[in-house]
C-alpha cells in the first residue's frame, strides 16, 4: 500500500508527524495492522509524544508484535503518564523476555525498583507555589533564562513547520518580567534578528554573567540531507548593542547532539550536554573552560556520579556552585526530572527535587531569579496550555528572626531532613555482585563446577574467581560505584562466554536508605551454550548497506563480540555464513552473500583470528527462515549472518 510505503519513507527521514499521517491511512485500510500500530507508536515516541503512543503500543502488543523492545517502550510511556502499576507490570514482563538487549533488561529491572519507591519521591523539600506564565501557548515554550529584567526563552513560533512533530520551528524570544515575577509585561518579541534562522531551530539560550555573550543550540539547518537532530552550539557577542552573527563553537562534535548550554557564575566555564562517543550513557553533561580570548579547553565528561545510562541534560549552576540538571536516568517520577548535585568533602550527592517540581512527564531547564527562593523551569505536565510550558516557582520568604533552630542547617548531620545522614552518621551502602550460571535452552538447568572469572572492564587482570555450586550460583564479590566489569565464564563442554556488568546508574540515592549500613547484592544470570558440532548461532545486528558487502561500523561492533568468543575458545573452528532475502536473482544473491561472508571473515582475521579457523560461505536465498516474506521485518530476518561450529 502506497500510504504505508510513504509512511516508512518519512519515518526513516525522521519526519514523524508526516509518517503518522501515512500510517494512519494504512491503519484505516487495515493494512499490516500490527506493524502499522507499532510504527505509529514509535513515531509518537520519537517525537516526544509518549501519551499518544500508548494505545498504539497496546494494539501492536495485543496483535503479537515480535519486536521485544515494543513492550519496554510501552512500559516507559505508561510511566510518563503516571500509570505506575501498569508500567511496573510491563517492565517486569519485558525483563523476563528471552533474547532482549541486556542494557534494556537491566534498565527495566531498575525501573521496577524505581516505581516501587516512587511514593517516597513525592516529597516536597519546601512549600513551593507554581504558576504557569501568561506567555505560554498551545505550542512549545521552554529553556527560560534571565537577562536583566527580561526572560529569554525558546518557543515554536517560526513560520516553517517542523515535520518531526508538526509544530513551528523554534526560535529565541524575550519578554519583560513584571514586578510580580509570576507575570509578564506585554507579548513576547523576537530576541534578535541577528540570531534568527527562519528555517532552523534556535533554542536553549545561555548568557554569560555580564549578559554580553550568548551561547545557544541550533539544529536542522538544511546542511545535511537527513533530518536527524544535527544540534550544534553557536556563540554570539553583543558589541555596541548589536549581536554578532552566530559562530559555530569548536567544542561541537560533528557526529553528535550538542545542546542545553549554561555558564558558571564567574563565566569561565561552559556546561553543555552531548551524546558524543565515549560518554556514560545517552546524553551526558560536559564542561569546558573558556579563557579571556574566547578559546575553549577540551570538554570533560562530568562523570558517573552525575551522568547515567539515560539522558542527563539542561545543566544550571546556581550561586554557591550548586549544580541543577534534568535526568531520566536517576530515580524519578517519570521522564525528565529535576535534580540537584552537591559536593561535600569530595562526595557528590544527587537529590531528586520532588513535588511540585517534578511530575511523570518532562521537567527541566530550571533557573533561579534574583535569589534561591524563586525562579523558572519548563514542563509538559498535564494541566498546561500546550506542549512544553514555562512555570514560575516561589517558596516562602525566609523569616526575619535572630534565633536559628537547632540543627536547621541542611548540611548538618543531625538535621533530620539531611538525606545523607541518619542519627548523625553518614549512610553507607556496600555493593556486591553474585548470580547463577544456567544452560541455554527451553528449560534452563543450573550448571555446577563452572568457573566465573571477574575482571575489570579495561583489562584481563583477574579480580576474583568463583566456582558455581550445584544450583549454579556463585558470588558474592564486592563491587564499586561507577565501575564496569566483565564476567568470563568457563565450563568443559560449553562455549566460554563473557558477560559485561556495569555499576553505572545502579547506586542507591541516600533518600531511599533507612539505616546506617545497607548491603545490596546484584544478581546476574549467565546462559552458556553447549559446545556441539554443527550447532549454528545467528549474529544479531550484522547489517550491510543495500547491495554492498563492506563492514559497517555498527556491524564491526557485533563482529568484535565474535572475535572475543573465538579468543576465549581457542580450539573452535567455524563456518561463517551470510544469507540474503529473496528480492533479487538467485545468482546475484549467491555472489553477494559470498562476498559478505568473505568480508566478515577478513575482518575477523584482521582482529587476530587465524584464517584456518574460519570458512566463509554464502547461501544467498537458499535457506530462508521465512520463505514467503512480505514485510520489511520478515525480509530482515532472512538477511542474517550466522556461525556454525565445525570442530573444537
Amino acid at each position: 500500500m502506497q500510504a504505508y510505503k510513504d509512511g516508512q519513507k518519512k519515518f526513516a527521514n525522521g519526519e514523524y508527524d508526516l509518517a503518522i499521517k501515512g500510517f494512519q491511512k494504512a491503519a484505516e485500510a487495515n493494512y499490516e495492522p500490527v506493524q502499522t500500530s507499532y510504527l505509529i507508536a514509535e513515531s509518537y515516541r520519537l517525537s516526544n509524544r509518549f501519551k499518544e503512543a500508548i494505545p498504539y503500543y497496546k494494539k501492536a502488543l495485543d496483535g503479537g508484535i515480535t519486536n521485544p523492545d515494543a513492550r519496554f517502550q510501552y512500559a516507559y510511556a505508561l510511566k510518563t503518564t503516571g500509570e505506575y502499576a501498569d508500567a511496573s507490570a510491563q517492565f517486569s514482563e519485558f525483563a523476563k523476555t528471552q533474547n532482549v538487549a541486556q542494557n534494556l533488561q537491566e534498565r527495566a529491572l531498575r525501573e521496577v525498583e524505581i516505581i516501587r519507591i516512587a511514593d517516597r519521591l513525592k516529597t516536597t523539600k519546601m512549600e513551593v507555589t507554581l504558576k504557569d506564565l501568561p506567555l505560554n501557548t498551545a505550542g512549545s515554550e521552554f529553556s527560560p533564562t534571565v537577562v536583566g529584567n527580561e526572560l529569554v526563552f525558546s518557543a515554536s513560533k517560526k513560520e516553517k513547520i517542523y515535520t518531526n512533530n508538526g509544530q513551528p520551528m523554534l526560535g529565541l524570544y524575550k519578554i519583560n518580567i513584571a514586578s510580580d515575577p509570576g507575570s509578564t509585561q506585554g507579548n513576547p518579541v523576537l530576541f534578535s534578528q541577528e540570531v534568527f534562522a527562519p528555517e532552523a531551530h534556535d533554542a536553549s539560550p545561555a548568557f554569560s554573567p555580564d549578559g554580553k555573550t550568548l551561547v545557544f543550540a541550533r539544529s536542522n539547518t538544511g546542511k545535511k540531507k537527513d533530518k536527524s537532530p544535527d544540534v550544534d552550539l553557536y556563540m554570539s557577542r553583543n558589541i555596541n548593542g548589536q549581536w554578532t552573527p552566530p559562530a559555530l563553537l569548536p567544542i561541537n562534535d560533528s557526529l553528535a547532539w550538542d545542546g542545553s548550554p549554561a555558564f558558571s557564575r564567574d563565566g569561565k566555564t561552559l556546561y553543555f550536554a552531548s551524546n558524543r562517543a565515549g560518554g556514560v550513557g545517552g546524553i551526558d553533561i560536559y564542561r569546558t573552560n573558556m579563557d579571556a580570548s574566547g578559546r575553549f579547553s577540551r570538554p570533560v565528561n562530568m562523570g558517573r556520579d552525575i551522568n547515567t545510562a539515560g539522558d542527563d541534560m539542561f545543566p544550571y549552576v546556581a550561586e554557591g556552585g550548586k549544580l541543577y540538571f534534568a535526568s531520566d536516568g536517576h530515580p524519578g517520577l517519570g521522564k525528565l526530572d529535576l535534580f540537584s548535585a552537591t559536593r561535600t568533602q569530595g562526595v557528590i550527592t544527587i537529590e531528586n527535587m520532588g513535588l511540585p517540581f517534578n511530575s511523570p512527564q518532562d521537567d527541566f531547564g530550571l533557573v533561579f531569579y534574583k535569589d534561591l527562593n524563586k525562579g523558572f523551569f519548563a514542563s509538559n505536565r498535564d494541566g498546561g496550555k500546550g506542549d512544553d510550558d514555562i512555570y514560575y516557582f516561589s517558596g516562602p520568604e525566609e523569616e526575619d528572626t535572630t534565633t536559628v533552630a537547632k540543627h536547621s542547617d541542611p548540611n548538618d548531620p543531625l538535621n533530620p531532613n539531611n538525606p545523607n545522614f541518619i542519627n548523625g552518621k553518614r549512610k553507607v551502602v556496600r555493593y556486591f555482585l553474585g548470580g547463577n550460571v544456567i544452560a541455554n535452552g527451553e528449560t534452563p538447568t543450573p550448571i555446577d563446577s563452572a568457573v566465573v572469572h571477574i575482571l575489570p572492564d579495561t583489562s584481563d587482570t583477574q579480580i576474583a574467581e568463583f566456582p558455581t555450586a550445584k544450583d549454579g550460583k556463585f558470588g558474592r564479590q564486592p563491587v564499586e560505584e561507577g565501575q564496569s566489569y566483565q564476567l568470563l565464564v568457563q565450563r568443559k563442554g560449553y562455549i566460554s562466554k563473557r558477560e559485561p556488568f556495569s555499576m553505572s546508574g545502579r547506586n542507591i540515592p541516600p533518600i531511599f536508605l533507612t539505616k546506617e549500613l545497607t548491603d545490596t547484592t546484584f544478581n546476574v544470570t549467565i546462559k552458556l551454550d553447549k559446545l556441539e558440532l554443527n550447532k549454528t548461532f545467528v549474529l544479531e545486528n550484522i547489517y550491510y548497506d543495500l547491495n554492498k558487502y563492506n563492514i559497517r561500523p555498527d556491524a564491526a561492533v557485533e563482529l568484535d563480540k565474535l572475535v572475543q568468543i573465538l579468543k576465549d575458545n581457542p580450539t573452535m573452528t567455524i563456518e561463517l555464513s551470510s544469507h540474503t532475502d529473496a528480492r533479487a536473482t538467485d545468482a546475484y544473491n549467491m555472489t553477494l552473500s559470498q562476498n559478505r561472508a568473505e568480508s566478515a571473515v577478513a575482518y575477523l582475521n584482521s582482529k587476530g583470528i587465524e584464517a584456518d579457523r574460519m570458512e566463509a560461505k554464502g547461501y544467498g536465498e537458499r535457506e530462508l527462515i521465512i520463505p514467503n516474506a512480505k514485510t520489511e521485518e520478515e525480509h530482515q530476518r532472512n538477511r542474517r549472518t550466522e556461525f556454525t561450529i565445525l570442530s573444537y
